[in-house]
């Protein structure tokens, strides 16, 4: 735009800092037909308002008003000044209204929520449909990503994390803790057996989760008071995938052992599909995260979002059984002998 037609940065401030406590003063007064009628409406006393109005009519260089002991009225040029001053105005109350409604009435409106791809499909996404059911008016977009949710960017209002959260820039609720667990299947440890140590990790077949960033996972155990770490290489390394769902169907499928978060594995343990494999030595500090940018001035539908997720995914089932299965203690010996 020509810097002719348009007032810079400098001028627009200005006038901005100048003009807009009189136009609301001028709005008020038109409206009511008398200073002391605005000052009410507006929480100010007369003389502010008559202030205002005489600091935009100094500004204008025209009078707006006809001011008389008996009552107040419009010039021409006053009465031309309301007809496009109104509109702009009562769209603004209309936008105070919308967002004070967004923030205190009924949730509506979109959410954009992201979570890391195998607690988004497992546990997020079958709560979605409860969610809707209860909040119609909110509609919800779900986004899977395992990289580390940029809020600004992806334009993101909630996102679910894992692990060990620490951005203090963010607000993280913890929901339920997040073991690793390490497992395999029985079929596995019926050929192979089972490490009976962490030294004995090396002469496993493993299953790698590979992360956003491109690099293969750590395995993380605790080992005393500290924790030990163990990177599968090949040739024990025979599979990765940067899917937590195809990392746990490989085990399922016998192809070797990894380290799952508890939520992933829990059923499976129970019902005997899966063993654990050194339970003993499972990290606990991780845990699943509800994160949001601030606590101030959420609109409902966060706040209902929030709260609902919050409640439903706590009051899920994800225990692990609080002894490794017998079977799999059986089998763990003979795995040097193993093919």
């Amino acid at each position: 735009m020509d810097k002719h037609t348009f007032p810079g940065p400098d001028a627009l401030a200005s006038s901005f800092a100048t003009s807009y406590a009189g136009v609301v003063a001028f709005i008020a007064v038109a409206a009511e037909g008398s200073f002391a009628r605005a000052g009410d409406r507006l929480g100010i006393g007369r003389s502010a308002v008559s202030r205002s109005v005489q600091k935009l009519e100094d500004q204008l260089g025209i009078r707006l008003f006809v001011r008389t002991t008996r009552a107040t009225s419009l010039t021409r040029e006053g009465e031309r000044f309301y007809e496009h001053c109104r509109p702009g105005v009562e769209h603004i109350v209309q936008a105070l209204d919308e967002m004070r409604e967004l923030r205190e009435g009924p949730p509506a409106g979109l959410l954009r929520i992201s979570a890391t791809a195998g607690f988004g499909r497992k546990v997020v996404a079958p709560l979605l449909n409860g969610f809707r059911a209860a909040y119609p008016e909110v509609s919800v977009d779900l986004l899977l990503d395992d990289r580390p949710t940029d809020f600004t960017a992806d334009r993101v209002d909630v996102s679910f994390r894992d692990g060990r959260m620490e951005d203090s820039q963010i607000i993280a609720r913890r929901l339920i803790p997040m073991p690793m667990l390490l497992c395999a299947s029985p079929g596995y440890a019926a050929q192979r057996g089972l490490p009976r140590d962490l030294d004995e990790l090396a002469g496993h077949r493993c299953v790698n989760f590979r992360l956003a960033s491109g690099r293969v996972a750590e395995w993380e155990f605790q080992a005393g008071d500290r924790l030990r770490k163990f990177m599968p290489r090949p040739p024990q390394a025979m599979l990765a995938f940067n899917d937590a769902d195809l990392v746990l169907q490989a085990v399922l499928d016998g192809q070797g052992i990894a380290q799952m978060a508890g939520y992933q594995v829990c059923e499976h343990l129970r019902a005997g599909t899966l063993l654990a494999c050194l339970p003993h030595h499972a990290p606990d500090d991780r845990g699943h995260y509800l994160c949001y940018l601030s606590r101030q001035h959420l609109p409902a539908r966060m706040r209902a979002f929030i709260d609902y997720m919050t409640a439903r995914i706590r009051a899920l089932d994800f225990r692990i059984p609080d002894r490794p299965d017998p079977e799999a203690s059986r089998l763990a010996a003979p795995w040097k002998h193993a093919a």
